[in-house]
């Protein structure tokens, strides 16, 4: 077991295919987990096994694989780069203390960089940028480095120096630090000589790292206005300063296929990263529901956070990071959320899909407990002594919506079931029964999200499902006062049934629910009949004249009618009603009413001309333009939600996925006459 110190919890973040599972199959390779490195392309890398995965050549969970380096634990969390799995980068984020920011030399800064910076900005989180596929044809790495000191300033410090061939190929790096150069051979680094003319620019890059040491603190900054040399030590100890601070972000280099460099990383990571007891600071919320710093403690009493949950054909497994104290497999935790005492079940390191069970969790460390079934992603499990939640994963709120439905009829509780425990596992997609629309809709980060959803859907429950468009809830309304006549006369031998009632329809605005009033005099229709009378209209009202949508804003007046001494009873006059509305409604001058939301895009200024225009498309009305603290540009518009339907696919294209948007619903307005018929036919053919 490794005390706190001698652990690393480090995710790596990235655009997809910037080569972060290759950088982790190196990592394993070189301290010795696995004796052969698998490929992407060949579907047999330790972080990429989910079958989706595979099947794809894509990233769609966090990995954990943890390596031994020098005596050191690090738990490494490959997370996906694909911006529909976002989920699953939030949960790596809230378990680990740094982050190794990986982008390609082939690439450059790409979106996905830029995302992963902000993601760590945000959370004040120490970070190291990889450039990866050096060594690949059509690769820059000087380009891809000026882009980074162009972006963000001096505060890049590259440790590496690289060695090119002809063909401007790395073949080697040198350790700016050390004045070592190294290469591969068969997989293994071998020292070589520093080749000539490297050595002015080794000389500046240790020079401008000497000047970002001096400034992380007062005594470093005294030693080098006074000429003197920095040890080996003291420059490690700065600079490790500097990246918690996030006033440095050393600059590595390599390659995933022949490894080269990892070893160099590893020496960094553990050099200049935070142990846990450094690392991420987290806010508790006590019972008395008062907030305090939570301090990461190997000396407290146990806590452990949990910050994902796999639920597959290997068994349930909740991932745990030990946030104090230390726990073993019958501690007994309570669970801040529910309240409930759990004994802890087995423990397990994982590498990726492979279990290990272990005796003990340390402070600091990263494992998994199995068999928890009441336990969810964003537990707390804790002391009785001190129950704290910590705050939830800030998942994104899903912003792309389908109808989800089995294929073959007679299915639908096994989708629900199925949906549910795959919500155990990626709570960033929900799922509603929408009783209106009577559809089942679940809503994720986009199309390939709600793809991913339905092929597991199909590989471990057994049932196929489609997605379809999900309905649009409309509303209608009438423009006009009108009276109407019902009358229900029915004679079946004996007594019958009769109903004969006036009601007036009105509009009314600014009221959603049915008002029913009764001005009738002299006893034209009994009172007892009254509530009879109100239930027909409120039946009818749920299926308006042009398309079957219910109505709103609607005031029913009984002013008139006539009743049987023995025929009339509350049946007949529920009828009566309804056949009162029937009349009324096709002269009332009905309409359509569509769902509107307030719309906030936010995109960088030089997407704005093409946000407006589409938004114009869309029928939407523009509120205003507001700059935000990151530089970005806010458009506000009021759009009717019937067009936003495909919105978070539009906006990921037109914006390079740069743009992000909310849109919440704010009331119901008039369809435009243009428009309606097409909705009422639509309505008709559903039915």
């Amino acid at each position: 077991m490794y005390t706190a110190n001698a652990i690393r919890n480090v995710c790596l973040l990235g655009h997809s295919g910037s080569g972060k599972s290759a950088l982790a199959e190196s990592l394993l390779y070189m301290t010795g987990s696995i004796v052969r490195m698998g490929k992407n392309a060949d579907g047999n890398t330790v972080c990429d096994y989910d079958p989706e995965e595979i099947k794809r050549n894509i990233s769609i969970s966090t990995s954990l694989v943890p390596l031994v380096y020098k005596n050191t634990k690090l738990n490494l969390l490959d997370t996906p780069g694909g911006f529909d799995f976002s989920g699953a980068v939030m949960e790596a984020l809230r378990a680990a203390d740094a982050a190794i920011l990986v982008l390609s030399a082939k690439d450059g800064i790409t979106v996905g960089f830029e995302k992963a910076w902000k993601y760590c900005q945000d959370r004040n989180m120490p970070c190291i940028v990889y450039i990866s596929k050096v060594d690949e044809d059509n690769s820059d790495y000087n380009a891809t480095f000026d882009a980074l000191r162009e972006k963000y300033g001096n505060k890049i410090a590259p440790l590496v120096v690289p060695i090119w061939d002809g063909n401007r190929k790395v073949t080697g790096i040198i350790d700016v630090l050390n004045k070592r150069a190294y290469e591969m051979q068969n997989l293994k680094r071998v020292e070589i000589d520093v080749p000539e003319g490297k050595e002015e620019v080794i000389t500046d890059f240790n020079d401008a790292l000497k000047e970002a040491v001096a400034e992380t603190s007062e005594e470093f900054m005294d030693k080098f206005f006074g000429g003197e040399d920095f040890t080996y030590a003291e420059m490690i100890k700065g600079i490790h300063q500097g990246v918690l601070d996030r006033t440095i972000f050393p600059v590595l280099c390599g390659s995933g296929v022949n490894c080269l460099g990892s070893l160099m990383l590893m020496d960094h990571i553990i050099d200049l990263f935070p142990n846990p007891i450094e690392g991420n600071y987290h806010k508790a919320t006590l019972a008395d529901g008062t907030t305090e710093e939570f301090v990461v403690s190997p000396g407290g009493v146990p806590s452990a956070f949990v910050f994902k949950t796999v639920s597959d054909q290997y068994g349930k497994y909740s991932f745990v990071k030990v946030l104090s104290g230390e726990i073993t497999s019958d501690t007994a935790l309570v669970n801040a959320r529910t309240g409930e005492t759990e004994k802890l079940g087995r423990l397990y390191t994982m590498c990726g899909k492979k279990a290990t069970e272990i005796k003990a969790l340390a402070c600091g460390d990263i494992g998994a407990i199995g068999k928890m079934d009441k336990v969810k992603t964003g537990d707390t499990l804790c002391d009785p002594r001190k129950v704290v939640s910590l705050k939830q994963i800030p998942y994104a709120a899903p912003c792309y919506s389908q109808a989800i439905a089995p294929k073959t009829k007679g299915q639908e509780e096994k989708v629900a079931a199925g949906l549910a425990r795959l919500n155990e596992e990626d709570p960033s997609f929900t799922l509603v029964n929408n009783a209106e629309t009577h559809q089942l809709v679940i809503s994720g980060a986009g199309d390939q999200h709600l793809d991913v959803l339905v092929s597991k859907l199909k590989s471990r429950f057994g049932v196929d499902a489609e997605l379809s468009p999900a309905k649009v809830a409309f509303r209608e309304k009438i423009k006009k006062t009108v009276e109407a006549h019902g009358r229900h006369k029915k004679q079946t031998g004996g007594s019958g049934q009769f109903g004969d009632v006036w009601i007036r329809f009105s509009p009314q605005e600014e009221q959603d629910e049915l008002i029913f009033d009764v001005e009738v005099v002299g006893g034209a229709v009994p009172k007892n009949f009254n509530p009879a009378v109100e239930k027909g209209v409120q039946e009818a009202v749920l299926k308006g004249p042009l398309a079957g949508y219910p109505m709103v804003g609607l005031k029913a007046v009984l002013y008139d009618g006539s009743y049987h001494p023995v025929d009339s009873n509350e049946m007949a006059c529920k009828l009566a009603a309804i056949l009162a509305f029937k009349e009324a409604m096709p002269n009332a001058a009905p309409t359509l009413l569509e769902p509107v939301g307030a719309l906030a895009v936010t995109v960088p200024e030089s997407y704005v001309g093409d946000v407006m225009g589409d938004l114009s498309k869309r029928r939407g009305r523009p509120l205003g333009m507001n700059p935000d603290a990151d530089g970005n540009t806010v458009v506000e518009a009021e759009v009717p939600m019937a067009e936003m339907s495909n919105y978070a696919i539009d906006l990921r294209a037109m914006t390079q996925a740069r743009g992000t948007f909310t849109l919440e619903f704010v009331r119901y307005e008039e369809v435009p006459k243009a428009n309606q018929q097409k909705i009422i036919d639509e309505a008709k053919n559903d039915d």
